[in-house]
């Protein structure tokens, strides 16, 4: 599943009850230009996790207020990571290299960086 996946107020409640995934989510606005970046990176991080539990999703949060209201969302972009236990693991404000977030879902999901490697 490569997919990007739109969440909204009406979808999200269910989503997250049913999903046993890593979930990083994207809360944007049409109008913000490192909103529109970070969007065009969504489709690579898909791609990147498409063979390990971890949905990428977006939120335009003009148009999901309860949902912008629950992650407390006072500016975008706001970046949320998910572990499977549905708690929040990490959250960033304002755009990252595609890097950074590789780095914030793979510590959810429990992959190692480097030093891990080194004393793991």
């Amino acid at each position: 599943m490569s997919d990007v996946l739109e969440l909204t107020d009406a979808s999200y409640s269910t989503f997250i009850e049913e999903t046993e995934s890593v979930v990083f989510i994207d809360f944007y606005s049409e109008t913000c230009p490192p909103c529109q970046t970070l969007l065009s990176y969504l489709p690579k991080l898909a791609e990147h996790y498409k063979d390990e539990k971890v949905v990428i999703a977006k939120v335009n949060a003009a148009y999901s207020p309860k949902l912008s209201k629950k992650f407390m969302v006072r500016s975008v972009p706001l970046s949320v990571v998910i572990g499977k236990d549905k708690m929040v693991k990490q959250a960033e404000v304002g755009l990252l290299e595609i890097s950074g977030y590789i780095k914030m879902i793979d510590k959810a999901v429990g992959k190692g960086g480097f030093f891990s490697k080194l004393f793991g």
